[in-house]
């Protein structure tokens, strides 16, 4: 009996493996595509970024392009933002502070002179100090941008512009944010004008008025800790009065410890109204919807 042959079948040529991949490849990229087809310009931006970092061979940096993707707090999505934030903290020293917090990161500005007295206009030295943080700020992240600012209990003055201390407030807090989408803006519209006309870069995403909230906080809380302040001085000095009335101490003793308590009260007072010249940045939890 004859043996059967054993069917020899043509094998697929090689060059069919690589087509296949190719044909898989660009089908989901397609699908990619279609997926984002109602994704925000800012979004999309970053996919251009990364593709274009990705085919140049260049590995990404955590300060490079856009904002985070994710809408998690800065510092979990992007701790190199929140390094670059503590050097410049640390560059000016006692004069910003970053804090994390429930409702997002805390950047405050103190201990320097912030606004001309009486007066919602930037320093030369805020706005140096402001540019740094913002164009971190800003640039790589979608956060929501509240502002705060405050102002001491003194009342302003007659001839203000100013009809109280809220209005002061309010109008300082909008000066920040006013600085962010004017000056701000224009230098860094100039500093990065390759990646705007390249479209690597959309500067009226993230220099958007949508992400600002100004917000004035007035002489509330200065009032609260000077009330506080007022209440240990009258205390100490009922105190003194009854130890003196009693016998229990002399009149020069008396009128010592007066005058200490007198010259520390009016210290205490100084200070709680320097600490609340201040401006308060928060980047928020939140991200600017769309």
């Amino acid at each position: 009996m004859a043996k059967k042959q054993k069917c020899v079948c043509p094998s697929m040529p090689a060059w069919m493996n690589t087509y296949a991949d190719m044909v898989t490849l660009l089908l989901t990229f397609f699908v990619l595509l279609f997926s984002m087809s109602s994704l925000s310009p800012g979004k999309f931006q970053q996919v251009v970024v990364g593709l274009t970092l990705a085919l140049s061979g260049n590995p990404p940096s955590v300060l490079t392009g856009g904002q985070t993707m994710s809408e998690e707090a800065l510092i979990s999505s992007k701790p190199g933002v929140y390094q670059e934030l503590l050097r410049i903290s640390e560059e000016y020293k006692g004069k910003v502070t970053i804090e994390e917090r429930d409702e997002g990161i805390l950047i405050t500005l103190t201990n320097f002179k912030i606004f001309e007295t009486g007066s919602a206009r930037l320093t030369a030295e805020a706005k140096e100090i402001i540019e740094k943080l913002g164009a971190i700020i800003l640039e790589h992240t979608s956060n929501i941008i509240e502002v705060r600012g405050y102002a001491d209990d003194r009342p302003t003055t007659p001839d203000s512009i100013y009809p109280s201390n809220w209005h002061l407030s309010s109008a300082r807090a909008s000066s920040v944010v006013n600085f962010m989408l004017t000056e701000l803006k224009q230098k860094r519209y100039a500093l990065r004008y390759a990646e705007i006309r390249s479209g690597l870069f959309d500067i009226d995403y993230f220099y958007s008025p949508d992400r600002f909230v100004p917000i004035g906080k007035g002489d509330v809380d200065v009032n609260k800790e000077l009330k506080s302040i007022k209440a240990n001085y009258d205390y100490d000095m009922s105190k003194l009065q009854k130890d003196y009335e009693s016998g229990k101490i002399s009149i020069e003793e008396y009128q010592r410890r007066r005058t200490e308590l007198t010259q520390k009260y009016y210290k205490d007072v100084e200070q709680t109204r320097a600490k609340y010249r201040k401006i308060e940045i928060v980047i928020k939890r939140e991200t600017k919807g769309y």
